[in-house]
Formats: C-alpha cells, structure tokens, sequence
C-alpha cells in the first residue's frame, strides 16, 4: 500500500548499487503509461476488458493506496475526481495524459495533509483533551465511508488526534508501571512531552508526503493501475527494481548498517553487521543519528544533503556508489551533547546478509521410555533467493550442501523450515525439490491462452530419502507453497503447521518498460512493470493461489485472528484446478501414518498451555476486529489494559514455573548442534551451541528501552511452540518409520522359514 510506503519508519539496510541519477534524462511518464497499458492489455494472465469500468477501479484504487483509512480525502474530492476522471482513466492512459489525474489527484492529497496536519498542530498545542467521554474511533476505516465534507473530516480527525494522545500516555503510565514493578530505571523519562512527540510523528508524515517527484507520482499512480488486474502485478520504479535484485541476491554495496527513520527527523543507526564496512571503520555506533549525507565524500560543505524528515529509502539512495568509493556522514554521536556532529567517511563494500542465508541444526532426541536416540535435521531457509544477474548466489546450491552434511551425519529424519518464506526463484525450487524426490513433475505452470506446461525436477535420484516434515506459515508464499504442495501431493512429506500458506499462485515477469519505448522517447529510469503471466498448479492439478496449502497436522496460531492472506487482497484471482501432471506418481500415504501423527499431535496441543494460550488470544482478537472500535475513555482504556497486564502477568508467572522445569528436561532430552554456510565453506563439523542464548551472530542491534521490560520467560532451547511441536511429529514419523521397517522384516523372515 502507498499509504505503508510513505508513512512507515521501517528499518532497511544501507546498501549500494552503481547508479548515475543525476546525469539520467527522466523518463516520459506518460509514454510509459502508454506502454504499460498495452502490455497489460495483451500479456496479462486475465483478459480484463480496458473499458471505463476498469477506469472506475484504478481510481478507486488510486484513492484507497493514497488514504486507506479514508481520513484525508473527504466524498466531495471523490466526486470531483469521478467527474473528471472516473471514466476517462483508461483512455488516458492510452492518450500518454495518465500523469495529469495523477498529479492532480496527489496534488489534493498533499494539501489535505497539509490541512490535517496544520489542525493536529493546533489542537497538540491547545492540548485541551477530554477523556472522560463515551466517544470511541473506529479501529480501522478501510471499509468506511468517505467523510462527506472538510467539516465532517475536521471532526473525525480531531477524535483521531484524541486516541493517539491518549494512546502515547498510557503507553507511558504503563511503561513506568513495569519499570517501577521491575525495580528498572524509568523508560523515556527524557522523552518529549506526548503532545509534542506526536506532533514531530505527523511533521515527518507530511514530509514523506511532499518529499516526491515526477517519478514518485508515476510509482504510486501506475502501481494503482497495475493492481486493478491482480495484488501482485505491480509497476517498480527503477529504485524500486534495483533493490528487489539486490535483495534478491542475499548480498548488498552498502555500509552494513541498519537505518531507522526517528520521529523528531533523524535517521538513527539501530544495527550494525559484525565485520561490515561500518564495523571495520570503527567510528560509527549504535543510536548514533545520521542528519547529513555526502554520497560523493567531496569534503565540500555545500554537498552535504540535509537528510532530516527524508524517508528511509531515499536516505538509503543517497548512501548508495560503487563499491570501493567513499561516503560521508555527518553524525550526532549517540550520548553527546546536543547539537554536536561529527563527519564519518566509510568505504561502501559487499555486505553478506548471512541472517537470510539457509542454515542446518542437528538435534539429538533422547527417548523417554529407553528406545533408540534419534538425530533430527533442520534446515531453516528464509527465501528462495538467487543472484539474477551473475548467477552465483544460490539457495539451492546452498542447501544442497548443508543437506549433504546432514546425510554424512545419517540423520534419522529432516525438517524443512518454510515458515516466513515469501518465495523467490522458480528455478531455485524446482532444483531443490529434487533433493527429496525422484524426477518427476513440481508444478504446473499455465499461461493465458490456456497451455500447460509441467516443470520436473532435476535430480534422477534424491540426495536424501528417509522421514521428512515440512513447517509452513500464512507467510509461506509463492515458491515455498509449490515446494510443499509438491511435496504432499507425492506423499513424500508430512506438512506442519497453521491453517494454511499463503496463497500465492500466480507467476511475475519483470519487463523493462524502456525497452518498449520509442526510439526518441526519453526513457532513462521507465521503471518495470511485473506482470502476472501464468497461474501455478500443483502436481496433482490444484492451483496454489487463493486457497494456499493446508498442511495434514494444522497447529494453533494467533494469525487465525488475523485478515493475512491472499484471499484478503482485492482484485484476487480465483482457485481452480486442472488436471493432473503426466508422470505424477505419488509414493504410499500409509508410509506416512497421517492418521496417528494428527492424534498424536493433537494430545499434545490439548495439553500445552501454550498452545492453549493462543487459541484463548484468538478468540479474543477476533472479537477485537469485529467490534472495531476503540474508546477515548480514559478509564475504560486503563481498565482493559489492567485485564491485559493482569493476564500477562499470570502467564509469566506460570510459564516461569513451567519453563524451569522444561528447561532441565530439555537438557536431559536434547543436544543441539548448529552448521551454517560458513562452516560448509571452511569444511568445519558441525558444533554444539545452545539455541536458548543465541543472540545474533551476524549483527549488533541497538536496544530498545522498552524491551527491557518485556519479563516474558524466553522459550527453552529456543524453541517456539510449533517448532517444539514439529520435532515431536518428526520424532513420532521416525519411530513410526522404524517400526513398520521392522515388523516388515520380521514378516518377511516368518514367511521365508
């Protein structure tokens, strides 16, 4: 959502890629709408009619990105805009005319920012707030009608204003609470004023909002265009297209620091990578507050960019260059007096993001009752990343070798960690799905006139064959669904975890929207249009999107509550089927034991208190969503915090209890052991480590003081319900695979004598 882009603080990693700006003839936006609009007409998955009512939806779509609580804009601009171009958008685009509504129509949503924020300031600095009131704002407004007229929206932004003062002062009450109860200094006892704090947090949204150009505009406006066909069929500014490939290849050019945008303007340094650039220099710090760039370390005063209010992706463009030059950074060092700075010079180089690179633990699991100790693999794999470019980053290739490791090792059986898996390269899955089974289909990939085609795995004989688990989120998206959904459909693998993936299936080109310009057309910096071209099937015939994959043993989980998912996206393609892949042949679901891991597992999740927990928290979240609405009442709000706090402390104190105990069995039950691509690359063993104080190897973060509250007892061994609980299903798997071995065996013996 454009809404998310502008106003979040996100953190994102300083990072480099080589670019020249600054010598680019801008692109003709209106030509690029032109070609765009063509190449959506004909290459799309869905022959979506080009016709005033899609007109109708990119406006609307337009609108809901700019002001998705609808708090801006009141009905009287909506209908401005309908008028002059509810139907006519279409033919715009066609016209090369598709930056005028666009610009327009920005143009209005900045001077009612201006206008929101102008009465925030106001009403901040009058801070006459009742709260004693029955009145209550609407959670969220997404579904709400537009407010009719400035005075209705005045009125509605002054309650606004009222929750998030009363918001920022109970975080603070509560804070001291905690802090006072924990016998730990007072929480942002030097903080501003809550009135003035969220003031600064509305000066910086306005700044976001207004910090734009021609580019900017056409980003936001031709994504609202290409998402009226499809959620993932976007239009990428050529920033945008540049980061997508560098996050891709799981490397970066930059400082290795990770940036956040803070209220008052900075930007504060909240990580550092351990051996990075910024590392090595020695100079900068956590918390220090990066105010000014020099992308070309000049040493001139006057090349200085004032970077305070800038949002974070444009912080982090001016810190890009080569690797091997230089930039400067004027800083306020964290702890020393105010308004003193100092100039930084660092040399941009590769940074590994090794955090998002695949990794290999070994668990022992001691049995209880004196049977056999059973070594468990677990391989975590955050994305399917891939260098597009040079083609030698791969995790594929990565897995492969932690994979072969594990059967040096002769593990009895393997998690494969999918969990927060957004996808990645369909060659990269369609390679490692090979690792698990024989050769033979994937998926299926149709394109939009019909044609089927079957992706096949690579290896003619899998690298690992014995009991495997694969663990799932509503995260697991795109390519780790057809890894999974090919994995069930040949009974190779029992799935864990919640109600269902993602639902991701549908396939993105990237198309260089300057190589259909025309010839003398300025096309520097046209962006990409990523464009849905194919739909996914599963072997067996079912399509991956909207529905995802629903794992066999489904496990409790707090996002059951929560609206995540693809069938909550708008302009969502349908689920379908097909028929199934030629040369599907499925391996015996008996082998599985599905029947007795669910019951198994089940006996186990009625006897957690964890798991009891979340089911308790989901009913209340639920609850939550569908009354939408929170109270201005300041005793009100109190009360429900006191039942929040009350609970949570209740819980502490049992798991404290509960943990202790764990813990010691734990110790009793399980040795880890940990291999990541560094030790495969040294040749190393695999080491023995305890999960429970792992503390991020690869980067220093800085604190945050409000952590230091948080008393949650930390989960023994590290390991969170679900992951706890999918060892126990792989342990159950093996065991189950062990016996049936053996009473074939002994059948076999009985029969031959």
């Amino acid at each position: 959502m454009i809404t998310n882009r502008l106003s979040r603080a996100a953190a994102a990693i300083a990072m480099v890629a080589a670019s020249c700006s600054a010598c680019a003839q801008q692109a003709d936006f209106n030509e690029v709408g032109k070609q765009m609009a063509i190449t959506l007409q004909n290459n799309h998955f869905q022959r979506i009619p080009f016709d005033k009512e899609l007109s109708q939806r990119i406006l609307a779509g337009f609108l809901r990105d700019l002001d998705f609580q609808r708090l801006y804009f009141t009905q009287q601009d909506v209908d401005v805009f309908t008028a002059k171009y509810g139907d006519q958008l279409h033919s715009m685009l066609l016209e090369k005319k598709s930056m005028t509504p666009a610009e327009d129509i920005y143009g209005t949503f900045v001077k009612r920012v201006e206008a929101r924020v102008a009465q925030a300031e106001k009403l901040l600095k009058e801070n006459h707030f009742d709260f004693t009131t029955d009145q209550s704002v609407t959670r969220t407004r997404k579904d709400a009608a537009w407010p009719k007229d400035e005075a209705e929206a005045s009125a509605l932004w002054s309650l606004q204003i009222r929750e998030a003062v009363l918001s920022e002062v109970l975080r603070r009450n509560l804070l001291a609470k905690l802090a006072k109860e924990q016998g730990k200094p007072e929480v942002g006892k030097n903080d501003r004023e809550p009135t003035e704090k969220i003031a600064l947090r509305y000066k910086r949204f306005l700044a976001s909002v207004k910090d734009v150009d021609s580019e900017d505009i056409a980003n936001y406006f031709l994504s609202a265009v290409a998402t009226t066909y499809d959620p993932h069929t976007d239009y990428m500014s050529f920033r945008e297209m540049n980061r997508f490939k560098d996050g891709m290849k799981n490397e970066l050019v930059g400082i290795g620091a990770l940036l956040q945008g803070e209220e008052d303007g900075a930007t504060k340094i909240m990580g550092i990578v351990v051996s990075g650039p910024a590392d090595r220099a020695g100079q900068l710090k956590l918390n220090d507050r990066v105010v000014a760039v020099d992308p070309l370390n000049s040493g001139r005063p006057e090349d200085m960019v004032d970077i305070m209010f800038m949002k974070i992706d444009k912080v982090v463009d001016f810190i890009r260059g080569k690797a091997g030059t230089s930039v400067a950074l004027k800083v306020e060092p964290a702890g020393a007096p105010p308004g003193e700075t100092r100039i930084y010079v660092i040399q941009r180089e590769k940074v590994e993001l090794k955090d998002e690179q695949a990794s290999g633990q070994l668990v022992e699991v001691k049995s209880k009752d004196g049977g056999p100790t059973r070594r468990l693999g677990i391989i975590v794999l955050p994305s399917f990343y891939a260098d597009f470019d040079e083609g030698k980053v791969r995790c594929s290739v990565d897995v492969e070798r932690i994979l072969g490791r594990m059967v040096e090792e002769k593990i009895d059986g393997l998690i494969l960690d999918l969990r927060n898996n957004g996808g990645g390269s369909l060659d990269e899955v369609r390679r490692m799905t090979g690792f698990f089974i024989e050769r033979g289909p994937v998926v299926q990939v149709k394109d939009n006139r019909g044609r089927v085609q079957v992706k096949e795995s690579e290896n003619r004989k899998p690298i690992y064959e014995g009991p495997m688990v694969v663990m799932t989120d509503k995260s697991s998206a795109s390519a780790s669904e057809i890894l999974a959904g090919a994995l069930q459909d040949t009974n190779r693998a029992v799935l864990v975890g919640e109600s269902s993936t993602f639902g991701k299936g549908t396939v993105q080109q990237p198309m260089n929207i300057e190589e259909m310009m025309p010839f003398f057309a300025p096309r520097e910096r046209a962006g990409y249009l990523k464009l849905t071209i194919q739909k996914f099937y599963r072997p067996s015939g079912s399509s991956t999107q909207k529905d995802g994959v629903v794992p066999q043993v489904v496990l409790p989980s707090i996002l059951d509550g929560l609206e995540i998912g693809e069938s909550f996206l708008d302009n969502v393609m349908p689920h379908d089927r097909i028929g199934p892949a030629p040369g599907l042949r499925p391996l015996d679901e008996k082998a599985l034991f599905i029947p007795r891991l669910k019951e198994l597992s089940q006996e186990r999740v009625n006897a957690s208190k964890d798991f009891g927990y979340i089911i308790e928290d989901v009913m209340k979240t639920k609850k939550r969503i569908a009354e939408n609405k929170i109270s201005l009442n300041q005793k009100e709000r109190e009360k429900e915090l006191a039942e929040v706090d009350a609970q949570r402390v209740e819980r502490n104190k049992e798991r404290r209890e509960r943990f202790g105990k764990v813990v010691a069995d734990d110790k009793a039950l399980f040795r880890f052991f940990k291999l990541t691509l560094e030790d495969v690359q040294k040749g190393a063993d695999f080491h023995e480590f305890d999960p429970s104080a792992e503390d991020g190897d690869y980067m220093r973060r800085a604190k945050d003081e409000t952590e230091e509250l948080d008393d949650a007892p930390k989960w023994p061994s590290g390991m969170d319900p679900v992951k706890r609980e999918s060892l126990m299903v792989l342990r159950d798997l093996v065991d189950l695979t062990e016996n049936a071995r053996m009473a074939g065996l002994l059948r076999k013996n009985a029969s031959e004598h």
